[in-house]
């Protein structure tokens, strides 16, 4: 096995500087993600999601961002989960999604809210039958005994509400409205580029980080 300190890499594969960057975050990052798409890096819509316990201790997980509107990010979850009763006490959060093959790193950070019924009514509709019972099935981040738990839950869900389950009142978006947004491109020698937006008084200023 090598040595962990030995491990190391080059970023040679791109820049981001100020006459590239577009000049608000949304705009850039959906470029991005764009790019990452056409790349085909694997799960692309993958972020951590960090969030702040009651005791002011963070965790993280990864979710998937669902929608990217104007007014934020938008992911799917249980809102009885860890996560979903941390964002309840404390609705701020940060995300960040890597993006390894291309070398780039952007990070999210702001308050979150809840989208409305009919939103997370749409998108449920939307998953495959599967998803949609075991959103009943799982309760989410809860000791089970089992796999058999969530087994017998899944036939119990099936078997109530058919092939048309409603969505469970306890599952639906949440909405991270941005306040702070950096990306970050791999670059030679760990000189990395880094452009921070962030808001101030309605508009977004632009600036550079040192790596």
């Amino acid at each position: 096995m090598d040595k962990l300190s030995d491990l190391r890499k080059s970023y040679e594969r791109d820049e981001l500087d100020e006459q590239q960057a577009a000049p608000e975050p949304l705009r850039q990052f959906r470029l991005w993600f764009q790019e990452a798409l056409d790349a085909q890096v694997p799960e692309p819509n993958a972020m951590t999601l960090a969030t702040v316990g009651p005791q002011g201790r963070p965790s993280t997980r990864i979710v998937l961002v669902k929608d990217i509107e104007d007014r934020g990010l938008v992911w799917y979850t249980n809102y009885d989960s860890r996560k979903g009763r941390e964002l309840d006490q404390h609705p701020f959060a940060a995300l960040q999604f890597h993006w390894v093959e291309m070398e780039r790193v952007v990070r999210v950070e702001g308050r979150v809210e809840k989208v409305d019924a009919a939103q997370s009514d749409a998108y449920y509709q939307s998953r495959p039958l599967d998803s949609r019972l075991g959103a009943w099935a799982s309760p989410q981040s809860q000791v089970i005994s089992s796999r058999a738990v969530l087994v017998a839950n899944a036939a119990k869900a099936a078997a109530q509400h058919g092939l048309n389950p409603a969505r469970p009142p306890h599952w639906g978006g949440f909405r991270l409205v941005p306040e702070r947004w950096e990306f970050w491109q791999g670059r030679k020698s760990r000189l990395h580029d880094r452009l921070v937006y962030r808001l101030d008084e309605g508009r977004w200023i632009r600036e550079r980080l040192a790596p």
